[in-house]
């Protein structure tokens, strides 16, 4: 036979198969009659486990996929341990334990030593432990282990780091009602375990100015020991070797005491339902929520199936339900949750727009009573055990994430083998079982439900379902400060003489003579952030006393914001618009009312009030204040009374992020066309620094065409 002719046989048995293999094996015409081959067996590669005689835990687990060493110290004691009156003190510490720095070097200077070797050291804080990392290259781990076992045991905890620190959380805490569904997650967890709690303690300023630097000396000396610490290892590196390293850092460190175990209570809030009002939003984030159960309980596997069918993905019951074939809902899920030593919080969550409030919790109720007449059927139980199944692997698919998880059942007491269980656990669950758990933890009478939304906009009173319960979200004020309520001045019902003869004194300074003539006024401004010298150039048309056109010139185009009393919107150039939010309409005609133009027009109209109430030091100047109220929604002046200029204004506004106070300095006072207004504007949202505004020109009585207040063609 010729060569050339035998590798010719020889390509043509690789390419199409041997001559004598049968042609009876057609291919299946369904993909349901693809054989789908049973999962391999589960054997995940094990870290070598290692327990010095002072109580320190070790696991090694090498991977020599990369020249890369990465560690982990998770050390017993959390927030869950901290006292309620400096609660924050941990999540404090957890940052400043690493810019705190060691004895031997600040944390800027630990920055600078780990940056030159492309090097992390991290460290932070959850509710049952702190934790301690580091990540780097193998041929510097000699070095960064040195820092870490510095940082580990010899912190320093410097007090501008600290003082840092408590800005930055004081900073989310007056930030933490601006989100809608942040709201629904933190306060439904409250009523599902009592709002004392400590895994729902939430920090307040007064809280996180309590701590000290000494406090968090204090807990590091006592928890910080090695029989509270398990340390994880992985990488590209020998074990024998590595366990020689760590005996030689860790052998000779003495025990100390062991943290006790907290004793915690839950105290669920009645079934019912709970209110937030939301007024600036326009949907509703609705939760239905229970005490759960711990992972060692001997139902966990079947509610977890049970979790997977009924709210667990795009092909669960909730969700081809009640937004595939209702359109309800733009997200809805949930189930019986669980954790390793605690309850976790059976929680059914939905988002909804504002008018389909009620129709979407009685649609979750539907869904929830169908479960006792309608069980997971054999073929959703199939599906959800397959998806948790087959996903199941690739959330173990590294060294490193196995290494994780046997660290947690060690803290947790849980066998070492129990990731092996898990997949043995799911296979084993049938019908039966689910239908259960479904009845023993899932009751539609035992859930409180909380609404976060704008009630107005409601399809039906929440009230008409049964008695509803406010939930008080307003953030107590910093210690030495009053609250809101308590700074809101009272409402004046009448002028009195001496605001009256302020009010006409900033006419008087504005220019009285060519007031009443201005129906209208055009000004161009710029406008700039703190912290960004980019100024933004800004076009606003004001018609008295009820239209405003606003065009902000941005990188991307031009934003146009309109509002009148038919409609309110914005737009982007070429990009298409949408509907302002209510809140944000009302705030912007607010806006005009409040022009200093507008105000001193109307001086001696008997609907606005002009109240004086008392004087205020403003740089040199005793100011004097006048109140300005009535027809008009409340703001306060702070005048000159020599010059009858506005030096400050003070009043309530609503961004994006939600409501504020706010304060404007108004000074560089010029004329145009015969009136006197203020050129600079320095804005501050309660009380930080906003923006700056600088005007460059204004036009009075502008020609103005109507079509500029006219909603465009989507």
């Amino acid at each position: 036979m010729k060569p050339q002719l035998t590798l010719l046989i020889l390509l043509s048995i690789v390419i199409f198969g041997s001559t004598a293999t049968p042609r009876a094996t057609a291919q299946a015409t369904d993909w349901q009659q693809v054989a789908i081959p049973p999962l391999p067996a589960f054997h995940p590669q094990e870290p070598k486990r290692i327990e010095l005689p002072n109580g320190m835990v070790i696991f090694l687990q090498e991977d020599h996929e990369l020249p890369l060493i990465d560690g982990v110290a998770r050390i017993r004691g959390g927030s869950r341990s901290e006292p309620a009156s400096k609660t924050g003190m941990l999540e404090i510490y957890g940052e400043v334990w690493r810019t705190g720095g060691t004895k031997a070097q600040t944390g800027d200077q630990l920055d600078d030593y780990l940056e030159s070797r492309a090097a992390k050291l991290e460290t932070g804080s959850r509710a049952d432990s702190t934790t301690i990392s580091w990540s780097c290259l193998k041929g510097d781990f000699d070095d960064v282990f040195r820092a870490f076992n510095e940082l580990l045991r010899q912190p320093e905890f410097r007090a501008d780091k600290l003082d840092l620190a408590q800005k930055e959380m004081n900073d989310s805490i007056s930030r933490r009602n601006d989100d809608v569904s942040g709201i629904a997650s933190r306060e439904s967890a409250k009523l599902a375990y009592g709002a004392t709690n400590p895994y729902v303690r939430q920090p307040e300023y007064a809280t996180v100015a309590a701590v000290t630097r000494q406090d968090l000396l204090d807990w590091h000396h006592a928890h910080v020991a090695p029989n509270n610490i398990i340390l994880g290892i992985v990488g590209d590196f020998d074990s024998v070797a590595m366990e020689a390293k760590i005996r030689q850092a860790f052998g000779d460190w003495p025990k100390g005491s062991p943290v006790r175990k907290d004793e915690i209570e839950f105290h669920p809030a009645k079934p019912g339902y709970y209110l937030i009002p939301k007024e600036d939003v326009n949907q509703s984030s609705i939760e239905m929520m229970d005490l759960g159960i711990r992972r060692d309980n001997p139902d966990y596997y079947a509610t977890q199936v049970f979790n997977e069918a009924f709210g667990g993905g795009f092909s669960s019951r909730l969700f081809k339900s009640i937004r595939t074939a209702q359109g309800l809902a733009y997200g809805v899920g949930g189930g019986v949750g669980s954790a390793f030593d605690h309850p976790g919080i059976t929680r059914i969550s939905m988002s909804t727009k504002s008018a389909s409030t009620l129709e979407s919790i009685q649609a979750l109720y539907k869904e929830i009573d169908a479960l006792a007449a309608n069980p997971i059927s054999a073929e959703e139980i199939k599906r959800a055990k397959d998806s948790i199944l087959n996903s199941f692997v690739f959330n173990f698919d590294s060294p490193e994430k196995v290494l994780r998880e046997r660290m947690a059942y060690e803290f947790y007491g849980y066998p070492a083998d129990y990731l092996e269980r898990y997949r043995a656990g799911i296979e084993k669950v049938g019908k039966d079982d689910v239908a259960r758990a479904a009845a023993k933890y899932l009751h539609r009478d035992k859930l409180a439900v909380l609404v976060v939304g704008n009630t107005a906009e409601f399809d039906k009173p929440l009230s008409s379902l049964g008695t509803v319960t406010n939930v008080d979200i307003t953030i107590p004020p910093p210690p030495g400060e009053k609250s809101e309520k308590e700074e809101a001045p009272a409402k004046p019902t009448a002028s009195n003489p001496e605001g009256k003869a302020l009010a006409a004194k900033v006419a008087q300074a504005m220019g009285i003579d060519n007031l009443q003539p201005v129906k209208s006024l055009k000004v161009d401004f710029t406008e700039t952030d703190p912290g960004d010298a980019t100024a933004t150039p800004v076009e606003v048309t004001i018609v008295f006393p009820d239209r405003m056109h606003v065009n902000v010139h941005t990188p991307d185009g031009i934003l146009s914001i309109v509002v009148s009393p038919e409609a309110g919107f914005m737009s982007v150039e070429g990009r298409g618009g949408g509907d302002l939010p209510p809140q944000q309409k009302s705030d912007s005609l607010t806006q005009i009312l409040h022009d200093p133009v507008y105000l001193a027009q109307h001086v001696n109209d008997p609907a606005i009030t002009f109240t004086a109430a008392g004087t205020e030091k403003i740089g040199e100047v005793e100011a004097a204040i006048v109140d300005v109220g009535g027809a008009v929604p409340w703001i306060r002046w702070y005048v000159d009374p020599k010059s009858g200029r506005i030096l400050r204004e003070n009043y309530k506004g609503m961004a994006l992020s939600g409501p504020f106070q706010g304060e404007t300095e108004l000074s560089d006072w010029r004329t145009a066309d015969g009136l006197t207004f203020p050129y600079l504007h320095q804005n501050k949202q309660n009380g930080k620094d906003s923006s700056t505004v600088r005007y460059t020109t204004i036009q009075l009585n502008p020609t103005v065409d109507p079509k500029l207040f006219e909603k465009p063609k989507q």
